[in-house]
């Protein structure tokens, strides 16, 4: 068994357990999103509803277009502002339509995230990723938190030294005619409306 946190941490999400990473926004708990019963151990270590859709990270503008179907506005908006904290929610492609996501099983919300660890992690493939809190509760920003949180329920935690104090992304749906902002983050909705208009 290999000693390198990352490579243990891919090894994990593999077998369907459940991981922690830092992103360059919050720490996410993820898994691989094509396995139903992880994805199923995700929603219930993060007691989310099953009707909010999970997120998928990925490594690449590449792997997001595996994953969703990218318009010119994605496209646009990925060259500019991937890696980063933005989350595209697009239609998703014929590899991602069968993945029990959970809510809407025509779309998905995409996104490569800015930070090392979550790169590293996501060369392993795509994972179907949430802040890693409770729902309803305010993200963990350390590892103690983060361990007094999911305890067991995560086969292994991946930390930052310092604690993270980002926000979590913006998200961005691209379902319709004019870009939706339906979360607010760091990129303003100015930029996000001028990259998408070309």
């Amino acid at each position: 068994m290999s000693t390198d946190p990352v490579a243990q941490a891919i090894d994990a999400a593999r077998r369907g357990e459940l991981i922690v990473f830092p992103t360059d926004t919050v720490y996410g708990i993820g898994t691989r999103p094509d396995d139903p019963t992880a994805t199923a151990r995700l929603f219930d270590a993060k007691r989310r509803p099953h009707d909010l859709t999970l997120p998928v990270l990925v490594g690449s503008v590449g792997d997001a277009r595996d994953v969703g179907v990218l318009d010119d506005r994605a496209e646009r908006l990925a060259t500019a502002l991937w890696p980063g904290p933005l989350t595209l929610v697009v239609r998703r492609t014929a590899r991602s339509r069968p993945w029990d996501l959970g809510g809407d099983h025509d779309s998905v919300g995409v996104r490569v995230p800015d930070h090392r660890l979550a790169r590293a992690v996501l060369a392993g493939g795509p994972l179907a990723t949430t802040s890693a809190n409770r729902s309803g509760e305010s993200p963990a920003t350390t590892c103690e938190e983060l361990q007094a949180a999911f305890g067991d329920d995560v086969a292994l935690y991946l930390c930052d030294d310092a604690p993270l104090v980002g926000r979590a992304s913006t998200v961005v749906s691209l379902l319709g005619p004019e870009p939706q902002i339906l979360r607010a983050g760091d990129v303003d909705a100015g930029v996000v409306a001028r990259l998408s208009a070309g």
